[in-house]
């Protein structure tokens, strides 16, 4: 061990320089004597066979990935060209600064104004030097015996992310057969079976392309927990449902082990609900989970962290976990079945199955949320305490998606919304499969051998690539049968390019076979229909045009929609505590897209040269879209204005600078982007005027930048003003401030609109 360590520390105490002189001119020194290094590692592989053979009989999912040492490194380095080793640099020094900048956006979730700087060497020198090893450990790979890739941690600058191919054979469908205590084979093919109805039903090419040009047909009703529901489709026959008072877990028609782990798994939010004990779903997942085991599309504006997110999890969990557990044991029933049958027997009773085997596509935002439904899937499926479920890479999971309560510092502050979202690991580039067979999940499955792909956009976009790019795939997505979008909201602030360009490739024609069994697909994936069975689940905290066109556009179910569309009664301008007048002013607009510049011209035309004047000062203008900001900001270059702005590409130093001026009133304007506010939540000081150059995303962000105007020390309540511009393009994002009533008159009338409100009411 002592002259492993001191190997060790030898490598490391060599500079780059020295070990790039290291691998192109290793002979020329006996200390870099090839021959002598050999010699050491093979000392070393010997003292390394001793420890694998002592850990290659520990369970994969509970030993942690051994870290690979020094000499391995160096023999890697020695097996590397210098071509190669000098792009791995290039590639290196490329990732640190994007990390860099990148932390300037992630970081401030957990920290405040300087912290982060501290440990930003320290992080990168780490990244350095877990990235040097890539080379070694893909080498060291192909010599496992046991088949397990010990590629490192993704977060840390990994090449090639890992997935588990040990028990590629152990979770193969084509391989399997069904047991006979994993669940009731017969209770599939019972005629009211929702999965059976659903998938065996036989489309018309009639009805296919009436479901492709005509308009849909719409229908009201009122359920009692949900609310106002609009029920639509396009085939005439649809069939408005009933809410079900009360749900008897037997008539769901769940798969046998949900059925009794639902109640004990839920067990949490029956405690806060004034209803019998025996329920075994809330009000609102009772409604929820009637609508999603009916395999209708679901439009559901009104997910909120604090109080239902969690509900809602758990509902479609239970729903995407039963449609995976009835179609694999379909397939594994057709496979005694093709085993036993006799010659000659007719192959088309077999199709069973996609041109791929992904069947359930969950996109969220963060890591913490896979890792909390990773969670949910492993409590569904434990019937007891005493029949644990086999979970292979499960230590690895919790290590790469969990995160450290000691990482956030103890004095920040922030709204209990805030606090909700932003929970946990909040990594925001991930994808991982998961793979489920009777009694034994396999988490970082290869996306051709899952079940379940569970992704954040940034992490399904970078996969599926762009047009042009050598190294794109999107064929998994060919044969998803259900789509949950959970927490929309939040993508309009990442980026939504990302999901609009996932819905253009999800349920297209794989470019390649992948190995299928076509006497085992169904017809609908060889006709191309899979969008038309694709049901798909979005979770929203708002509604919003973006997402609204989402689901009007791309979700094509041949068993119909259902969107909730509640209207607010109040809105968030009840919420404001300051005395505060509100002009809404109204900009008129002949279409969607000249809106952009009809605001702009309206606001340097109308609103401007109002607040020009010094005696204005402390202005704060907020602007929602980032490209907006980009035309106030240069047009206020331009004309040569005393503002500063800040915005989510701000550093935080010149944060610090852009909040001191406007503070002391060395800067007249302050441009604040809706994106910075939702990642920092900063309270800035010192507002007096305030214009909203467009209606916030989040209404409660009105009554949050409103009541900023009370950490104001100095200054004369009367002298307080806010503005407001909106159109009639605004009036979902107008109810919500300030209620569906006065919303109503507002976009009757062209007049502008003054509203004082004299505290919280």
């Amino acid at each position: 061990m002592g002259k492993r360590r001191a190997g060790r520390e030898l490598l490391r105490s060599l500079s780059k320089k020295q070990k790039k002189h290291l691998r192109e001119f290793g002979e020329e020194h006996p200390f870099y004597d090839k021959l002598l290094l050999l010699l050491l590692l093979h000392s070393c592989f010997l003292f390394q066979s001793e420890d694998s053979d002592k850990s290659s009989a520990e369970s994969d999912s509970e030993t942690e990935v051994e870290q690979v040492s020094g000499y391995h490194k160096l023999l890697a380095t020695l097996k590397t060209s210098p071509e190669s080793e000098s792009e791995e640099e290039e590639d290196e020094s490329e990732s640190e600064d994007a990390e860099e900048s990148e932390a300037e956006m992630d970081s401030e979730g957990s920290q405040e104004t300087g912290e982060a700087e501290g440990g930003e060497e320290d992080k990168n020198d780490v990244l350095e030097e877990e990235e040097a090893t890539g080379t070694a450990e893909q080498i060291l790979s192909q010599e496992q015996t046991d088949g397990t890739d010990i590629s490192c941690d993704p977060r840390h600058g990994v090449i090639e992310e890992f997935t588990d191919v040990k028990h590629e054979s152990e979770f193969s469908l084509e391989t399997n057969f069904m047991e006979e205590e994993s669940g009731d084979c017969n209770a599939d093919k019972r005629d009211s079976n929702p999965f059976k109805q659903h998938m065996d039903k036989e489309l018309e090419d009639k009805e296919i392309e009436k479901m492709s040009t005509l308009p849909k047909t719409s229908s009201q009703s009122q359920w009692p927990r949900l609310g106002q529901l609009i029920f639509s489709s396009t085939l005439e026959k649809h069939k408005t449902l009933k809410a079900d008072k009360e749900v008897d877990v037997k008539q769901l028609h769940l798969h046998k082990p949900l059925e009794s782990t639902w109640p004990k798994v839920n067990k949490q939010f029956l405690s806060s609900v004034d209803k019998p004990v025996d329920s075994p779903f809330t009000p609102l997942q009772r409604e929820l989970f009637c609508i999603m085991n009916s395999y209708r599309d679901l439009f559901y504006p009104e997910r909120n962290a604090l109080t239902n997110g969690e509900e809602i999890r758990h509902a479609y969990c239970l729903h995407a976990l039963n449609h995976v557990l009835k179609a694999n044991a379909q397939v594994l029933s057709n496979n005694a079945r093709r085993r036993d049958r006799k010659p000659g027997t007719d192959t088309d009773d077999y199709r069973d199955q996609g041109l791929t085997r992904p069947k359930v596509l969950m996109i969220v935002p963060f890591r913490e949320c896979a890792l909390r439904i990773v969670h949910t899937f492993i409590s569904l499926l434990e019937v007891n305490d005493k029949k644990k479920i086999d979970v292979s890479n499960k230590k690895r999971f919790k290590g790469e998606f969990g995160s450290d309560p000691e990482e956030k510092p103890p004095n920040l502050k922030r709204p209990e919304d805030y606090e909700a979202v932003f929970a946990g690991n909040i990594d925001d580039h991930f994808r991982i499969g998961v793979a489920i067979l009777q009694k034994s999940m396999r988490l970082y499955a290869p996306f051709y051998s899952s079940d379940i792909i569970i992704a954040s956009p940034l992490g399904i976009r970078t996969v599926i690539g762009a047009e042009g790019e050598k190294k794109r795939d999107f064929d998994f997505l060919s044969s998803i049968e259900i789509l949950i979008i959970d927490q929309a909201d939040i993508y309009l602030m990442q980026n939504w390019e990302h999901v609009l360009h996932l819905m253009k490739h999800i349920n297209l024609l794989p470019l390649d076979s992948h190995g299928v069994d076509f006497s085992r697909v169904r017809m609908l994936n060889l006709n191309n229909w899979s969008k038309y069975y694709r049901q798909t689940l979005l979770f929203s905290a708002l509604q919003d045009p973006q997402i609204n066109s989402v689901f009007n556009k791309h979700c094509f179910n041949h068993a119909g929609q259902v969107a909730v569309r509640n209207v607010p009664l109040t809105g968030s301008i009840s919420h404001v505590v300051v005395q505060l007048p509100h002009v809404f002013r109204r900009l008129e607009a002949e279409s969607v897209a000249s809106v952009i510049d009809a605001r702009f011209q309206f606001f340097i035309d109308k609103v401007l040269p109002e607040y020009r004047d010094a005696v204005m000062s402390h202005t704060l203008i907020y602007v929602p879209s980032y490209f907006d900001y980009v035309r106030l900001r240069n047009y206020f270059k331009k004309e040569d204005l005393n503002f500063t702005h800040i915005c989510e590409y701000t550093k935080k130093a010149a944060v610090c600078r852009a909040r001191r001026f406007f503070l002391k009133g060395e800067k007249q304007f302050l441009l604040f982007t809706e994106r910075f506010h939702f990642y920092k939540r900063y309270t800035i000081k010192g507002i007096r005027n305030l214009i909203f150059y467009e209606l916030p995303t989040y209404s409660h962000f009105y009554s949050e930048i409103c009541n900023m105007l009370k950490a104001t020390d100095s200054g004369v309540d009367a002298t307080w003003t806010c503005t407001v511009l909106y159109s009639k393009y605004d009036a979902q994002k107008l109810a919500a401030v300030v209620g569906i009533d006065r919303t109503a008159q507002m976009l009757q009338s062209k007049k502008n609109v003054h509203l004082f409100v004299t505290g919280e009411n």
